[in-house]
């Protein structure tokens, strides 16, 4: 049951001249990433070429001088077996390994796999000794991290040529990167906290699993030599690349594009345009829900206070709920599906989801004008950033628990005020010292010497505010998840159009990974746009 890949599906294919975009192809023109006709609906692409998931590399057995022990005694395990015993040795200074769950579940599956003779032999966990094994894998670990800086580049550049080679497609004229093209190796499941399934094995993924999903006059995927895909399929309506069911909880994986791909891109500002276009009768679908509060027809009444609750925050109805009989219905003559087809007809596309983004990405907008002051440095400017977002994290209802690591981090933030501080003192009187120089002297060597004192105590300045603003930001932040209305609710343009109007640099608001799902945004807004 327990099967091993042979060795042609490590390195079974080779770079083909398809991955070179339409666009960049000889007699082509230039292709724009961004406004291109507009494809009808439900088709995602027309063309879509790629080279199929890289399968996790093979099971390498362990050397001769390192044994798995029954009893006491070394027992030589079938090459199947031995690679099972392996993913339990590399977690025995896990917590996993101490709980019941896990060791049973483990031993099940791993008996399953064993050899009759060895399944006679094996019978009890409490009796196998995984320590050897277990040293092996820490003394390899060790080792990787000992390697030479030309060792770790040569690794490096190994990993790249597999990223270049599998992490890319073509979809409609474009090279665009792959999120996750590799499939997951075998283990052992763990789950979360105390997952009846923790300790299970996670099967290793054939060809024979994976379906492959691409356009019909695209290259096909070969699949490693001696094997077959499950099923190839030609589904323009989709957007996943290829897909296989794991074993333990039966759900289907999917390879999907990058975040920073076209389609996503797409996505991501067909959902923000669709917001933007709420400001247009945001007025008066407000207007017409008071209005509704006082109507006679209590259905109508019970939707408009449900709209209104969608438009100020509907997560406060969970806080209203609280004690309440699970029983007792808030809105008794009113359904998600009645509620649905009424914010249909007052906009096309309105949804709960857009009202939310609509609010966020509006309220930072309107905070960003408010609070950004053009004569801060770039310090108080990501001050006041932070600042608007934080009223929007507060409009969406993002909160967290103080992080357990706060008040180490603002003792360490404090230490590093107070040595500055005291940097800035020093300089002070190294500066006065060598005004009274100069008022004695008069010559050209002190002078030098007063402006050399003057630029070194304006630095420290500088990085003593840095510092107060970093400490007032993560105080007032300790409570508040920036991060999700950032990815989520907030129109990306805002923040970028800020940024170059302000002249602060982009990759202060947005880290490399953001910037590359953001890259639509980057290549359109300008420092005059407007949500």
């Amino acid at each position: 049951m327990y099967r091993h890949l042979t060795s042609s599906l490590l390195g079974h294919r080779v770079c083909h001249p398809w991955l070179t975009p339409i666009c960049l192809r000889p007699g082509l023109g230039s292709c724009s990433r961004w406004e291109e006709e507009k494809k009808e609906d439900g088709v995602k692409w027309t063309q879509l070429e790629h080279r199929g998931p890289y399968f996790a590399p093979l099971y390498e057995p362990l050397p001769d001088d390192v044994q798995f022990y029954y009893d006491g005694k070394p027992l030589k395990l079938s090459l199947a077996s031995e690679e099972i015993a392996t993913f339990y040795a590399k977690m025995l200074d896990h917590e996993y390994t101490t709980k019941e769950t896990f060791q049973n579940n483990f031993f099940n599956d791993w008996r399953k796999e064993m050899t009759s003779k060895e399944q006679n032999i094996i019978k009890d966990l409490d009796k196998c000794d995984f320590r050897e094994i277990h040293k092996y894998f820490v003394d390899k670990s060790e080792a990787r991290k000992a390697l030479s800086k030309e060792e770790k580049q040569k690794l490096k550049e190994e990993a790249d040529k597999i990223q270049e080679e599998y992490g890319y497609c073509i979809l409609d004229g474009h090279r665009e990167k792959i999120g996750n093209f590799k499939t997951e190796p075998p283990g052992l499941f763990r789950g979360r906290g105390d997952h009846p399934k923790m300790g299970m094995l996670k099967r290793r993924i054939m060809p024979e699993d994976v379906t492959i999903n691409c356009s019909k006059d695209s290259k096909i995927p070969e699949p490693p030599e001696g094997h077959k895909w499950k099923e190839v399929r030609f589904d323009n309506t989709v957007t996943w690349l290829a897909s296989w069911t794991e074993n333990i909880q039966n759900t289907l994986k999917y390879i999907m594009l990058n975040p920073s791909s076209k389609l996503k891109g797409e996505k991501d500002w067909q959902k923000y345009e669709v917001a933007r276009r709420l400001k247009d009768v945001v007025h008066k679908i407000r207007a017409q829900y008071r209005a509704d509060w006082k109507s006679k027809e209590m259905k109508k009444r019970q939707r408009a206070v449900a709209l209104y609750f969608i438009d100020k925050v509907f997560k406060n109805l969970q806080l209203f709920m609280k004690n309440k009989d699970p029983g007792d219905d808030l809105f008794d003559r009113l359904n998600t599906s009645i509620l649905n087809r009424h914010l249909q007809s007052l906009m096309d596309g309105l949804s709960a989801k857009v009202f939310r983004t609509y609010n966020a990405s509006i309220t930072l907008q309107e905070q960003l004008k408010a609070l950004t002051n053009s004569e801060d440095n770039v310090a108080g400017k990501l001050l006041s950033y932070n600042r608007a977002n934080r009223a929007v994290a507060i409009l969406c209802n993002h909160q967290r628990s103080t992080p357990k690591t706060f008040e180490k981090s603002m003792q360490n933030l404090q230490m590093k005020i107070d040595a500055k501080k005291q940097q800035v003192e020093e300089a002070q009187q190294e500066l006065k010292k060598a005004e009274e120089e100069f008022e004695d002297t008069k010559d050209a060597k002190a002078e030098a010497n007063v402006e050399k004192k003057k630029k070194l105590l304006k630095r420290l300045e500088e990085q003593l505010a840095k510092l107060n603003v970093q400490a007032t930001d993560k105080e007032e932040n300790k409570q508040i998840a920036l991060g999700t209305s950032k990815l989520n609710y907030l129109d990306p343009r805002i923040s970028i159009a800020w940024c170059k109007k302000f002249g602060v640099p982009i990759e202060k608001i947005y880290n490399k990974t953001q910037r590359e799902k953001f890259a639509w945004a980057i290549d359109m807004a300008d420092e005059d746009f407007e949500f």
